[in-house]
């Protein structure tokens, strides 16, 4: 059987150890590892790439910790928006949403759109509408409301800044980090990659990051890589991460370690961009780049120890 590989994250930014309590680190290494166990599963079955992304991202996004589905951030309106997207490496055939609320699981739905839709990328009511017709599952105001996300919210707006779950209280507003992500690598060889996110804390303006969008926050590519990004995706989108490091593989012949050194900590570094992202090339290594001071980060390779990561050591 030829070797697969997984890789996760649960969002980038000002993790502090200060901040940190032992219980909650806890918490969110269990919540990355019961994430990526689903996803290995079916690889190790056999499954494809496509179905191990979906299961983990579903993981994650089920899991209050992280800044999707049930632990989606709220809105200035007080809402919870998601956006989701997901590309397979093999056919680059996709799917995106943005800007839905109460569904349960908008990675779920971003695959159904590429596999049941003539469209890539659907928005707001109707890709609700969408979602009703293929029969997602939804959930009520109260399954998104988390106490810690409302709290972030109240605070956002003393301030009136923007800011996300994984910043410390004391940030400026300019980290604006927080999204769920993985890619894989099946034994049949094909690569996949997607992403999910509850925005930022007190967006307005209905405004969209880099996670649903193809490309700029995910990309996938069996002739060069997978990526999954989270990060101030303002500075992502302009950069067109996903896809450079893809392109930089593909055309200039870098190693997917020169890539996203290149892309992470020096093209988005020298004009403000903050994050980080998880990447995996056809051959089923793994890059973890950050250029913030944390990022939840987990990984398994078929015959290999899973590794668990959240600060640089």
């Amino acid at each position: 059987m030829n070797k697969f590989a997984i890789a996760i994250h649960g969002g980038a930014g000002t993790i502090l150890r200060s901040s940190m309590t032992a219980e909650k680190e806890l918490n969110y290494k269990k919540g990355l590892e019961d994430a990526i166990i689903s996803g290995e599963k079916i690889l190790s079955a056999g499954g494809s790439s496509l179905d191990a992304v979906e299961a983990a991202i579903r993981s994650l996004e089920d899991h209050p910790l992280f800044n999707a589905g049930r632990g989606a951030v709220f809105t200035n309106d007080e809402k919870n928006e998601m956006d989701a997207s997901i590309m397979e490496g093999k056919t680059l055939m996709a799917g995106a949403v943005t800007g839905v609320k109460n569904i349960k699981n908008p990675i779920s739905l971003a695959k159904t759109v590429m596999q049941e839709s003539e469209h890539v990328f659907l928005s707001g009511l109707g890709a609700m509408e969408f979602a009703e017709k293929m029969k997602l599952e939804f959930a009520p105001d109260e399954y998104f409301f988390v106490e810690q996300r409302y709290n972030q919210l109240l605070q956002a707006k003393e301030t009136d800044s923007i800011t996300m779950d994984h910043n410390d209280s004391k940030s400026t507003g300019k980290d604006k980090t927080g999204t769920v992500g993985c890619v894989a690598l099946d034994v049949h060889g094909n690569l996949a990659a997607g992403t999910s996110t509850g925005g930022m804390t007190n967006k307005k303006f209905g405004r969209v990051g880099d996670s649903p969008m193809i490309g700029a926050g995910t990309y996938a590519n069996n002739n060069s890589c997978a990526i999954s990004c989270t990060g101030h995706g303002e500075f992502f989108i302009r950069a067109v991460v996903a896809y450079d490091i893809s392109c930089l593989m593909e055309y200039k012949g870098l190693t997917l370690k020169q890539a996203c050194d290149l892309v992470v900590n020096k093209k988005l570094v020298a004009f403000g961009g903050e994050g980080g992202l998880i990447a995996m090339d056809a051959n089923g290594n793994i890059e973890l780049p950050f250029n913030s001071e944390g990022m939840y980060r987990a990984t398994k390779k078929s015959g290999e120890e899973l590794f668990i990561g959240i600060y640089r050591d």
